[in-house]
Order: structure tokens, then C-alpha cells, then sequence
């Protein structure tokens, strides 16, 4: 599966995919908690339909407006704090 098959409004609730070494999901971390339809459409697309380990950032859910609406300022805010980590 390549990062580019994912619908961009998918991609978009993902902060990161990590891969083992013969290409498959090894781990999916989104902001909030994906929904099953959400969850379904990444297995069907890596081919990997028992694909379990998904994991968030926060666990709040929201719905697909609140998120239209806040996600550049949570994605910001989010990278803001992650520097401010080391400090």
C-alpha cells in the first residue's frame, strides 16, 4: 500500500503509518480515533483485513465537520507542543 491510495480526507486524519520491512501496516496513528468505516477502508486498501493496530492521539472523537473546522489549529498546536518536548 502507498500513502497515495488513501482518500485525502483519510490521509488527513492520519499523523503517521508505520510499515514493516516487507511493506505491509505494522501500526496506523491518527489525531482522534478512526471510525470502523474509516478503519475498513484502510484494510481493504493495504489488503490487510485483520489489520487491528490502530492507534490516537487523543481520545476524544469528532465528527467529520468538527474536524473540517479545527484541524490545521489541532495539527499546529500538536507540533507546537512535540517541539516544546526536548525543552
Amino acid at each position: 500500500m502507498e500513502i497515495s491510495d488513501i482518500p485525502l480526507n483519510l490521509t488527513d486524519k492520519i499523523f503517521q503509518i508505520k510499515f514493516n520491512s516487507d511493506h505491509s501496516i505494522e501500526k496506523i496513528i491518527s489525531y482522534f480515533p478512526l471510525t470502523l468505516k474509516e478503519r475498513s477502508m484502510l484494510n481493504s486498501i493495504s489488503g490487510q483485513d485483520d489489520f487491528s493496530n490502530f492507534h490516537s492521539i487523543f481520545s476524544d472523537t469528532v465528527t467529520d465537520d468538527e474536524w473540517d473546522k479545527t484541524k490545521e489549529q489541532i495539527k499546529k498546536r500538536f507540533q507546537n507542543e512535540l517541539f516544546d518536548i526536548d525543552n
